[in-house]
């Protein structure tokens, strides 16, 4: 009896003693499952034409990883940011697709998981990156009864991976304010806006290439953080919450703003464009080329742009500034970023406090109004 229904299922078996003791088991425990209220018809009985009566979706069988995949990227593409859809999209089809594409979804085994782990070459972290995609598909099949667990859940990277593969090679390296000066004074135009402005404002710079004039309030000294540009595309949406934040002008960033205001202020558009193109810059890559070449102009020991970031949270903290008050400056919600990433620079209190980073005074209030 199931819904207070009686139901009769044919089990496709030979008429033997051992299949019908097998037959009495089977519902034996359809019994108990029912009593527990945690029976799946579909599961049992995939092919039941009773399914319909009771309103009961028909399993699906013979489905694939592939299949699955495809499903899941269906939803990516309705809710995630273009760039982090694409990203997911490169993973999956260098290595998800080439490796279960065709997999019977019942042959994708916790086993067959770990062999296959167990010969990527590369650090935790992307790994993880990689595995998002079929974990959310798993997650799917899963919810939909295909699967009674996710097998990736009983895969365990630190068992399979080496040592090695959890080390942090990034390490926060900022710069000195004697190769901040060596760095700008190598620039020219309007590069060495947005590269003051990076260092001034602690921004990422996906955040500060898609800055636009109307969230610059010249009259409060504030720089509103609302929108990031990945890959040719500006969007609203944020790397966090919290990355929506207003920032403080420190000197550095009102000069650079007000250098900078000849070259796009009219349009009303980006603040910093490609001088290269006099267009908007499209992304890290370009930008990148052009960090590349100002920092061997000065001379200036080699670090990615992203230290800029990480040489105003230092500063500030160098300076005594609070922590709370420089994790909001940075868009976190609390201190803890702060405390484990720059804790060496908490108590250097006779650190240089450079120009660019005293807040904007009475002297250029006046003169901007």
């Amino acid at each position: 009896m199931y819904l207070g229904a009686e139901c009769r299922e044919t089990l496709k078996l030979a008429h033997t003693k051992a299949n019908i003791k097998f037959a009495e088991r089977l519902r034996g425990e359809i019994l108990n499952a029912i009593e527990k209220g945690n029976f799946s018809y579909a599961q049992y009985f995939p092919e039941s034409n009773q399914l319909k009566k009771f309103g009961i979706k028909q399993a699906r069988t013979n489905v694939t990883v592939g299949q699955l995949l495809d499903e899941q990227f269906a939803i990516y593409k309705r809710t995630l940011a273009s760039s982090t859809h694409t990203n997911y999209r490169r993973n999956c089809e260098a290595h998800l697709r080439p490796q279960w594409d065709k997999t019977q979804l019942v042959d994708l085994t916790p086993a067959a998981l770990r062999a296959w782990i167990g010969d990527f070459d590369v650090k935790a972290r992307t790994l993880r990156q990689i595995l998002i995609p079929l974990r959310g598909a798993l997650d799917l099949a899963v919810n939909d009864d295909l699967i009674d667990s996710n097998p990736l859940d009983r895969v365990k990277l630190r068992k399979i991976l080496d040592r090695d593969a959890y080390k942090v090679e990034f390490v926060t390296d900022p710069f000195t304010p004697a190769e901040i000066y060596a760095i700008l004074d190598a620039c020219t135009g309007q590069e060495r806006n947005v590269w003051q402005f990076a260092v001034a404002t602690g921004m990422r710079p996906s955040e500060y290439i898609a800055l636009r004039w109307e969230s610059v309030d010249m009259t409060k000294l504030t720089v509103r953080v609302e929108r990031a540009r990945v890959m040719s595309e500006t969007s609203d949406d944020l790397k966090t919450a919290a990355s929506k934040r207003t920032i403080d002008m420190r000197q550095g960033a009102y000069d650079a703003l007000m250098a900078q205001r000849q070259y796009s202020a009219l349009a009303n558009g980006p603040v910093f464009l490609n001088p290269s193109t006099g267009a908007a810059w499209n992304g890290s890559g370009s930008l990148y080329e052009n960090w590349s070449d100002v920092i061997t102009r000065a001379g200036v020991r080699a670090r990615n742009p992203y230290q800029t970031r990480h040489t105003f949270a230092s500063m500030l903290l160098s300076t005594g500034h609070n922590q709370m008050y420089v994790a909001k400056q940075m868009g976190h919600t609390d201190t803890t970023m702060i405390t484990r990433t720059y804790g060496r620079w908490l108590d250097q209190e006779d650190a240089a406090l450079i120009d660019l980073y005293q807040k904007v005074g009475a002297v250029a209030v006046k003169a901007i109004r």
